[in-house]
């Protein structure tokens, strides 16, 4: 029961977390490792069990996912084309190559993030959502997605920040939209495929999906620049964190 109640907990943070920012997986994974799950099937179990938190947070952006239908149907088409293979990968390789350079990617997608509305006029492309750079973005995104996991959410962000003219808000939805599919495609592959601990799964399912309703709320309430400029801290935090796990 106790154990229960730590996934349940933990699943609740991770889905706010990935509303508001990202690096859910950061809080399930290691309570999972910790309850003595093996790393692959934690890894895995999360992925399953945090689809419904992307649902939370979409429904909490539901008026600003409705006014962007056709660009999340053209973003979603690499996404998830990365996410088939990111799923193939995980099935057959191990993690240790993503581990070591996911710190720099995620710092890297932070820094982006933080500086983004001095870097847009001065890359080409920026500010170009038909541009072939954001395209292989979401492509690596969808397979990191489905790979590894860790802070997808803020290595879309940052692609999205500077590829797409929106409001924060606005690449907010998206952002858990895209998560969310490459992390469902990837889940019904898992769950016929890979070693998922599902009475752990169902309890982070439950309490992600009100996790994420709660954090879309709460991103809601916060300024764009605000919420750029947190994202970015917390996920050069994240980047540090992950350093530390695959050099440690």
């Amino acid at each position: 029961m106790l154990s229960l109640l730590a996934v349940a907990a933990a699943g609740a943070a991770a889905g706010a977390s990935n509303a508001l920012a990202g690096a859910g997986s950061l809080i399930t994974f290691p309570t999972l490792i910790a309850l003595g799950v093996p790393p692959l099937a934690a890894n895995v179990t999360s992925t399953v069990g945090l689809v419904p938190g992307a649902a939370g947070g979409a429904i909490g952006y539901a008026d600003l996912i409705s006014e962007q239908r056709e660009r999340f149907t053209r973003l979603a088409v690499p996404t998830l084309l990365g996410a088939v293979v990111g799923t193939a990968l995980l099935l057959i390789t191990s993690n240790d190559t993503f581990e070591a350079i996911v710190p720099g990617l995620i710092a890297a997608s932070c820094l982006l993030l933080l500086f983004q509305p001095r870097l847009t006029p001065r890359i080409p492309h920026a500010g170009n959502e038909h541009s072939p750079f954001l395209t292989a973005g979401l492509l690596f995104s969808g397979a990191y997605a489905a790979y590894f996991g860790s802070a997808v959410g803020i290595l879309l962000l940052g692609l999205l920040g500077l590829f797409v003219a929106d409001s924060m808000q606005h690449l907010n939805a998206i952002k858990i939209l895209l998560a969310g599919v490459a992390n469902l495609l990837a889940a019904v592959a898992y769950a016929f495929l890979a070693p998922v601990h599902w009475g752990y799964a169902v309890c982070l399912m439950v309490s992600s999906l009100i996790g994420g309703r709660l954090g879309a709320n709460l991103a809601r309430r916060v300024s764009g620049d605000v919420l750029r400029v947190a994202i970015a801290l917390i996920g050069l935090v994240v980047a540090a964190v992950l350093a530390v796990r695959a050099f440690g």
